[in-house]
């Protein structure tokens, strides 16, 4: 009796059928659409599951109830009108419940956490799956925030300012949306809220991320000391170097261009090393960033699946990192404190390039030639000018010449109490002795000088001396606020 021929196996649509109705191809659709991939870019381990091709869907069956879920987009009205391609808002918080008492003595996690915002960034990935652009949102932004209920009190908030990171303690994720919508005018499609826990953990599981530098690094308050060169770093030490925020003067903005590297270096793990090729190492990692991680309620294996297929070329070099431009000195709000003000006209241009579905790099200008590369960019130092000759208007000079080539100058410099110093003097707290020497060499002939507990503020004692400012320039991007690079730049042997 003849064998009945076999049907062929039943394909697996790449989304739910309940999801096949016709959707807009190039405009961001109902939340459902792909997010996991922003989960991963987002936690700097998100790439992992949406960068595999080719995985079963039997993989990934169930993910969603490894997930735990947060209604960010609950009643929201007035927002901002779609653009093209899929922005995700990443939030990474301080939580650490799951962490072991041996690992928070280790990695210095001690003390309570304040269930704020540690990291913030917009994850845009692009109509095609081609590119995906991430850009940091300082924590000490200043925001109004719009009028909301505190989470904790119940109390009725009408709009007032406070810092970016105020906004998830006041108001949680919605707040946090709504805040960054009213900012940036970008619809937030989707939301991703990390902790300590599932980054730690997906570093390990990928078996650690090689990062580069060019100087040591070393934070007493985070434990993290790596001497100058290539290391590999497992999840306590890569939550050191992405977390740590005294290794200079630079604090927030340096510490954003480190987790831009990690997460450049993090696409690269997970995109060579043969991981997404193998189904249950796959399934190792995705459980590992989802065990800890709160998102909207929009997601769906579907999506993930057919976004993961999509993505299977996906490299470092089809992404490109950024920070909001900001306003060269810090901006003082009474009752806030020292914030950060964003380049309004810069950022309109930033924003707008996300709302076009644009490469952020497109236009970059070409590198410039004939200055003095330095270890931290002058856009990251405080500077303190004083005269210290009987030359009138000398602190005056200085100043501007130094805030030209991009130093934060006080714009206000003072007399010193000497008025016969002879040789320039750059004054220094020890812990700031990456920013002196880029200040000094902006000062040819300059005598460096320690004060222990002077603080992050450097000072120039301006003397007879003195003849001109030469321009300095970082050593390596991304340095200055709003500077874009590619992935492939900042990964370790990438860049050419």
């Amino acid at each position: 009796m003849p064998t009945p021929p076999r049907s062929p196996a039943p394909r697996v649509p790449a989304t739910p059928p309940r999801h096949r109705r016709a959707r807009p191809v190039r405009r961001a659709s109902a939340r459902r659409r792909g997010p996991r991939w922003a989960v991963r870019v987002s936690s700097a381990l998100s790439v992992v599951v949406l960068a595999s091709a080719g995985i079963g869907h039997a993989v990934l069956t169930g993910l969603d109830s490894d997930l735990t879920r947060v209604d960010a987009f609950k009643d929201m009205k007035n927002r901002p009108r779609a653009g093209h391609g899929m922005n995700v808002l990443l939030v990474g918080t301080d939580g650490r419940d799951r962490i072991s008492e041996r690992e928070r003595r280790a990695y210095r996690l001690g003390g309570a956490p304040c269930h704020c915002t540690d990291t913030m960034m917009i994850v845009h990935i692009s109509a095609d799956r081609d590119r995906a652009s991430v850009v940091s949102l300082p924590r000490d932004s200043y925001a109004v925030l719009p009028a909301h209920t505190d989470r904790t009190t119940g109390e009725r908030h009408k709009g007032h300012p406070l810092k970016l990171n105020a906004a998830y303690a006041e108001g949680g994720p919605q707040l946090t949306v709504r805040t960054v919508e009213a900012m940036t005018k970008v619809k937030i499609d989707h939301y991703l809220e990390v902790d300590f826990t599932s980054f730690m953990k997906t570093v390990d599981v990928l078996g650690g991320v090689r990062i580069c530098t060019a100087q040591p690094l070393k934070d007493r308050y985070t434990g993290l000391d790596l001497p100058a060169g290539t290391h590999t770093l497992k999840g306590g030490q890569a939550l050191q170097y992405v977390r740590a925020r005294h290794l200079d003067g630079a604090s927030d903005l340096s510490r954003m261009q480190r987790q831009q590297r990690f997460m450049a270096a993090t696409i690269d793990r997970a995109t060579s090393s043969g991981i997404l090729l193998n189904p249950m190492k796959f399934r190792d990692v995705t459980k590992a960033v989802l065990g800890s991680v709160r998102a909207d309620r929009g997601f769906g294996t579907g999506e993930m699946l057919a976004l993961g297929r999509a993505m299977r070329d996906f490299s470092p070099s089809s992404s490109e990192f950024t920070t909001v431009p900001l306003q060269p000195m810090g901006y003082a709000v009474k009752g806030v404190g020292s914030t950060l003000k964003w380049d309004d006209a810069a950022a309109g241009r930033l924003f707008a390039a996300l709302r076009e579905d644009q490469p952020l790099a497109a236009h970059r200008p070409a590198p410039r030639t004939g200055v003095v590369r330095v270890p931290v960019d002058p856009r990251q130092i405080r500077v303190q000018v004083a005269n210290g000759t009987r030359t009138a208007g000398l602190g005056k000079r200085v100043d501007k010449a130094l805030r030209a080539t991009g130093f934060r100058t006080s714009g206000a410099p003072v007399n010193a109490p000497a008025p016969d110093v002879a040789r320039t003097v750059v004054a220094y707290d020890p812990r700031w002795d990456n920013s002196a020497k880029s200040l000094a060499a902006a000062l040819p002939g300059s005598e460096l000088r320690a004060v222990p507990g002077q603080g992050g503020t450097l000072k120039v004692i301006a003397g007879a001396d003195f003849a001109e400012v030469r321009e300095v320039r970082p050593e390596q991007p991304p340095r200055r606020t709003g500077a874009v690079v590619r992935g492939d730049e900042v990964v370790c042997g990438k860049r050419t």
